[in-house]
């Protein structure tokens, strides 16, 4: 099997902790330039945007030089370009470094922040905010947390090592542990391990659960419960989508302060950080498969419901 060749290195610097855009030009199409393959793939970018950034030369090959608005089409070619970055809230929550080496920075993520650069958030994420504060340029996510809730995540240092650690999320040799605030059901009988078949669909906000073999496996346990509210650990064997959101409401207890389950909710004003979903990402542990050492990392964060729910509940 003939291994595909990696793309050149960028010949763009990243700008505010993110990446320039890259983009291979197709092996079939009719294109006569790189010009106008752009204009028919950035849709979204506005009239005459394309064509600005070609006269401006801000489309670059790999050798780092202007590619020219009449550049023939050649299938295969690799060209770089900056986004121009969307208008952004700043969150106002520190990401903080829980451990740091050579291989791996492991950081704790509040609430509302996305971990990678996606859509309408950018240079407002945790990847982002950790290549500026950290003077990491290389740093890149193992893996993804959603942008609602907070807690641990790992990131690489090393581009040619980022597969080994992405591969013990994809081998299930992480133990990950949540923690979630949700109503309390006496009649619910826990522990329990939940197993369903849970799809995304692209477009839709919710994930939903269908009949058919299980994808997505969660161990639900009580840790404690008063006035109507529980506590819960949630052990997750696999890393659907919004898989542990979706298995609670499931069980008749949807996790505070989800605006997608039970019903989606209108989405709240740019900037409204009141009401964060009770959700966090309490530890990690693996073996690392660089160095061979064994981590334990845990969350510093709380959830505030909890804790002080009047206060949660009135956002404050």
């Amino acid at each position: 099997m003939r291994r595909r060749t990696p793309p050149p290195p960028a010949p763009l610097p990243q700008r505010e902790g993110v990446d320039p855009v890259r983009v291979r030009l197709p092996a079939d199409g009719a294109w006569a330039t790189v010009r106008e393959h752009l204009v028919e793939r950035l849709t979204g970018a506005g009239p005459g945007t394309v064509e600005s950034m070609f006269a401006a030369g801000l489309v670059v090959g790999a050798d780092g030089r202007a590619v020219a608005p009449d550049a023939p089409y050649r299938p295969g070619m690799f060209v770089w370009f900056h986004r121009d970055l969307p208008a952004e809230v700043p969150v106002p929550f520190p990401v903080e470094v829980v451990y740091r080496d050579e291989h791996i920075v492991v950081a704790d993520k509040p609430h509302f922040l996305a971990t990678t650069p996606r859509g309408m958030h950018v240079a407002e994420t945790a990847l982002a905010r950790l290549r500026r504060e950290l003077g990491i340029p290389t740093l890149t996510a193992a893996h993804r947390l959603d942008r609602l809730t907070a807690g641990l995540v790992l990131f690489t240092v090393r581009p040619e090592e980022r597969g080994a650690y992405q591969g013990l999320f994809r081998d299930r040799r992480v133990r990950k542990e949540y923690e979630a605030v949700a109503p309390y059901d006496p009649a619910l009988v826990l522990p329990r391990t939940v197993r369903s078949r849970i799809v995304k669909e692209r477009g839709v906000q919710a994930a939903r659960e269908v009949e058919g073999e299980p994808n997505a496996e969660t161990r639900v346990e009580l840790t404690g419960h008063r006035e109507g509210l529980a506590r819960y650990r949630l052990l997750p064997a696999t890393g659907q989508t919004h898989q542990l959101r979706v298995h609670l409401n499931t069980l008749g207890v949807p996790i505070l302060g989800d605006p997608l389950y039970p019903e989606v909710t209108p989405p709240v004003p740019p900037g409204d950080f009141r009401r964060p979903l009770q959700l966090l990402a309490r530890s990690l542990e693996f073996t690392d498969p660089v160095t061979g050492t064994a981590h334990t990392f845990a969350s510093r964060r709380g959830l505030r419901a909890w804790t002080s729910y009047d206060a949660w509940a009135a956002g404050g």
